[in-house]
């Protein structure tokens, strides 16, 4: 295992926290919150993103017309079946989800959702540190490095695991900020 390699786990889990964090609904319309809807689409699951356009004409209604008008009621079914706790409303051409405003125990019960993705991410990084430290141990008893060596490269592991674990802690207290200042 490289550092290129722990360099793309760590990235990788941090896009990871970034979709998560997007789903979570914070009181304006944001697309993002319908990029794990799928719709059963002639029998195929299809990602909504693929069957619509989705858009925001103010800040708390999303606004989803699709390609083929069809569509409609099995996209609204998807909605549905997704259950992100907003009711679709059609009028034959387009869907509208109208965005209600957070209450104050919603906002906490999603600031301890907005926690946890936080804290997975980061057990997935120190999974990551442990897996590399591992095997710079074992690299260590086999001769195929010097101690020093091994001691350098876990000091430099060390020193990107905080980097990354501090981006998400900011990540993770931007999207509370943006949570509570609804």
């Amino acid at each position: 295992m490289s550092f290129k390699n722990i360099e793309e786990r760590i990235l990788s889990t941090k896009d990871n926290l970034k979709e998560n964090l997007n789903t979570v609904r914070a009181g304006r319309a944001n697309p993002a919150l319908l990029d794990k809807v799928m719709v059963s689409y002639y029998g195929a699951p299809t990602p909504l993103k693929s069957l619509a356009n989705i858009s925001t004409p103010d800040p708390r209604t999303l606004m989803i017309t699709p390609f083929d008008v069809k569509a409609i009621q099995d996209i609204e079914r998807g909605i549905n079946e997704a259950d992100i706790g907003i009711n679709p409303a059609n009028d034959g051409k387009v869907i509208r989800l109208v965005i209600p405003q957070l209450t104050e125990e919603r906002r906490k019960e999603l600031t301890k959702v907005i926690k946890r993705f936080g804290e997975e991410s980061k057990i997935a990084i120190r999974n990551v540190r442990r897996d590399l430290n591992d095997q710079l141990k074992k690299d260590q008893k086999s001769g195929e490095i010097s101690e020093d060596d091994c001691k350098k490269e876990m000091d430099d592991l060390q020193k990107k695991v905080d980097k990354a674990i501090k981006e998400i802690d900011n990540m993770v207290e931007e999207k509370n900020k943006e949570l509570m200042s609804v």
